[in-house]
């Protein structure tokens, strides 16, 4: 049972959804055998009893193939089955032929017409609506089953059945047939419904994840954009004092050395992940992040209040924690509440979507945010919980606000670069100077 149960619980939404509708139709198989087969045995002679059974056994097995087939077709992972689509057609009214025929030419009996009949409007239901899954248009699903219905009403009247009978005949097919026909193609509509659904919220999270990769654009283009800039600027101008001979190039080659270090410093935190995070920021962005990716997400506590430092730790913990439930397993939420009492700091982090032999504290982001933490004398477990849950629980002393925050140069406006130095020489004191910095700063 416990394996079973892991089978059902690694399995997607979708896919749930696909092996409850191909299980449904088989036992629905079972039904027909078990609602319209077996009576026939009480009613009929026993040699007639067992030609009537065979049959209805073999046509509801042929439905039952047909259905997990023609669901194959639906999914794209199997041609049309457009012979098999017509072996069905003609079973289904071979089988109900010869119900008809047992009851229009055998000797009159009231128990063995009430089972040939129960017989005759099961097959053809159960055949017609089966025909429905390769049958996308509405009409054809429409003439398919008033076909077989006036089919029949025809067969029945030219065997000698009065025609009130037979129109009766007509009506009860066409009522059953139809109904189970809307049954089938409903059972499709909904399979592709779930299945879109499911790529769409695959699409979102993948527009989440593009979002973010254009922050992150954004952020390195703040950092390196006016440092570049500067750069470029100051270049020129050493190249202009080389030129003249004036032994302030020097000081400008060494001012750009000091900027493209500085860069280059900036580039490797903002890359390796050494910028500050905002806990409030991450949490407001968590909850968007995973609501757009279908996961129904609720956060509760405010970080008003928390040193800088704490703050920092814990939003790199729910940026993993919002990564690894968008990454790993189905979850359908995901709950993050953080509080401080006692002079500590808890933020838990808990979704019901984590594997079903998923193990805490092994993965390379946890061990980072494990060193993230233990710089601010923090602690952190993850692993699953009761009830299905993965749960994360990161733990910071207050004590740890007397900390100061990691530095970064990239978020301080007072690492920018100095301005140019006013004894930069102006265009019109050398006529060949080009006058690319004024334009620049223009």
């Amino acid at each position: 049972m416990r394996r079973a149960g892991s089978w059902w619980r690694g399995k997607s939404t979708p896919a749930k959804v696909e092996t409850y509708t191909r299980w449904s139709f088989h036992f629905l198989a079972l039904v027909e055998v078990a609602t319209f087969g077996l009576p026939v045995f009480g009613a009929m002679p026993s040699s007639l009893s067992w030609v009537l059974f065979l049959m209805v056994v073999g046509h509801a097995a042929l439905c039952a193939v047909f259905a997990s087939r023609a669901l194959d077709w639906t999914r794209g992972t199997r041609a049309r089955p457009v012979r098999l689509l017509w072996v069905l057609a003609v079973a289904t009214a071979v089988v109900a032929l010869v119900t008809i025929a047992v009851v229009t030419r055998g000797p009159a009996d009231e128990e063995k017409a009430t089972a040939a009949v129960a017989l005759f409007i099961g097959v053809l239901s159960y055949g017609t609506g089966t025909l429905a899954f390769v049958v996308r248009e509405t009409r054809r699903m429409v003439y398919t089953a008033l076909g077989f219905a006036l089919g029949t009403g025809a067969y029945s009247w030219a065997l000698g059945v009065p025609a009130l009978a037979a129109l009766v005949t007509v009506g009860a097919v066409l009522l059953a047939a139809g109904f189970y026909t809307f049954v089938c193609a409903f059972s499709v509509w909904l399979l592709n419904s779930v299945y879109e659904l499911d790529a769409a919220r695959e699409a979102r999270t993948r527009l989440a994840v593009a979002e973010e990769r254009l922050r992150f654009g954004r952020d390195l283009h703040d950092v390196m954009g006016r440092n570049l800039a500067v750069i470029a600027l100051k270049s020129e101008l050493a190249v202009q004092l080389a030129r003249r001979e004036r032994p302030e190039a020097v000081e400008q080659m060494i001012e750009v050395q000091r900027i493209a270090q500085e860069s280059q410093k900036e580039v490797r935190e903002v890359v390796r992940g050494y910028r500050e995070a905002e806990l409030g920021a991450e949490l407001a962005g968590a909850q968007g992040v995973l609501n757009a990716a279908g996961v129904s997400c609720t956060v509760t506590g405010s970080p008003a209040g928390l040193p800088a430092a704490v703050q920092s730790a814990l939003g790199w913990v729910v940026r993993e924690a919002t990564t690894n439930v968008l990454r790993h397993g189905n979850a359908e939420r995901c709950d993050v509440s953080l509080r401080a009492a006692d002079g500590l700091v808890v933020l838990t982090v808990e979704n019901d979507g984590a594997p079903p032999d998923s193990r805490g504290g092994s993965g390379s982001g946890l061990a980072g945010l494990r060193e993230r933490l233990s710089a601010v004398d923090g602690t952190l477990e993850a692993g699953p919980a009761e009830g299905g849950l993965f749960r994360v629980v990161a733990q910071v002393p207050l004590s740890s606000s007397a900390l100061p925050p990691p530095a970064s140069s990239s978020d301080s406006p007072s690492s920018l670069p100095s301005s140019l130095p006013s004894s930069l020489p102006s265009a019109s004191s050398d006529p060949s100077s080009p006058s690319l910095i004024s334009e620049r700063f223009a």
